[in-house]
């Protein structure tokens, strides 16, 4: 589905080149620290400027946000700075509270991205409004999900909407706070390439550390912009301390020696243009072998198939699909794969054959 989205440069605050930053603290805590951060931030040349109004937390009892008082501050943020402002909706009351209140652009969260419910909610509170509306990925990686967040908005008059790529929740424990999923965000612009695509490298990552690789990461991908956490005083911070940049920080990063790089989208010059149209001919040549081959294995598969249902054989064989993934990844990290990249494709093969031979045993 082709969506009617407007290009953030005609949202009114974002300018080229990329990326667009959008930066601030998790929450709005007082009208002082929103001061004082959103100063530090407008010397970097930062004109959108984020806060947490409402903040529900995973337990009750921690600091959830001062809800509609903050709005007034985020109001003074805009007066005294000329900064736009920001926040996350998360119900229909969000919404109208934001409106009233002046608000430039809002952003669904990843919890509410996966409640349709409460999308299609806000949806209809923004129908109507002029506001630019951020949707984070759901928290499983779920494309779908996140692209029908976009739909109902779409169909409800919302223009200007971008993506928030923030990684997915995980069990397993790992470097950064989220996985990254970086596949997800792949996914999605392939199906709707007309989104720009922020990324939050502050969830994503869950420490200060983290967040200039995963800004450049997402730059290399080609992403527009860039949603970051930033607070005046990090260790004092009432919510997600330890992912807060200092404005000072977040400059270096964006300005510093050793600054994020920016890749261009396109160039006119013609050596690149040449090599990269040979280079992408023999991709492309190399695409179609290994379609060709793997169309080989799987009508082996199907002689496999057809001579395990003629011996009364069952399908599954664990013992030769656990030697084979084993040699296919000792081979393929010999040849500079990924274990990852490796298991994933040969599991995906083995399942198409599974079921190639399931079809078989099926025929009369």
């Amino acid at each position: 589905m082709k969506m009617d989205i407007v290009s953030p440069t005609e949202w009114g605050f974002f300018t080229l080149p990329r990326p667009c930053v959008i930066a601030g603290p998790c929450s709005a805590e007082s009208l002082e620290q929103l001061l004082e951060t959103a100063s530090g931030l407008r010397k970097t040349g930062i004109n959108m400027f984020r806060a947490g109004v409402w903040k529900p937390r995973t337990h009750p009892g921690c600091f959830e946000g001062h809800g509609v008082p903050a709005l007034k501050w985020l109001q003074e943020v805009k007066k005294q700075t000329g900064m736009k402002v920001s926040c996350e909706v998360a119900s229909a009351q969000h919404v109208f509270e934001c409106v009233k209140h002046g608000v430039d652009m809002v952003w669904l969260g990843a919890r509410t991205t996966a409640n349709p419910f409460l999308v299609q909610e806000i949806a209809e509170a923004l129908s109507g409004t002029d506001i630019p509306v951020l949707v984070k990925n759901p928290v499983n990686p779920d494309v779908d999900l996140w692209i029908g967040a976009f739909e109902r908005l779409n169909k409800c008059g919302v223009r200007k909407l971008g993506a928030i790529h923030r990684g997915v929740s995980s069990f397993q424990k790992m470097k950064y706070r989220n996985d990254p999923a970086w596949e997800m965000a792949i996914e999605l612009r392939s199906r709707v390439p007309e989104l720009p695509i922020f990324a939050d490298p502050s969830h994503m990552g869950g420490a200060v550390s983290y967040v200039q690789e995963l800004s450049q990461r997402a730059l290399d991908l080609g992403f527009e912009g860039l949603m970051v956490e930033c607070h005046c005083k990090p260790c004092e911070a009432l919510s997600d301390a330890k992912q807060q940049l200092t404005p000072d920080q977040l400059h270096d990063m964006l300005l510093g020696e050793n600054r994020l790089v920016v890749r261009d989208n396109d160039t006119d010059n013609v050596s690149y243009r040449e090599n990269i149209t040979q280079l992408r001919a023999k991709i492309d040549v190399l695409d179609d072998n290994l379609l060709s081959m793997l169309c080989q294995r799987m009508n082996v598969s199907r002689q496999i198939g057809q001579f395990k249902k003629d011996n009364n054989i069952a399908i599954l064989q664990t013992g030769r699909w656990d030697s084979i993934l084993e040699r296919m990844i000792q081979r393929g990290t010999e040849l500079g794969l990924s274990e990852k990249f490796v298991r994933d494709f040969f599991t995906s093969i083995h399942e198409e054959s599974v079921a190639v031979q399931n079809r078989i045993l099926e025929e009369k």
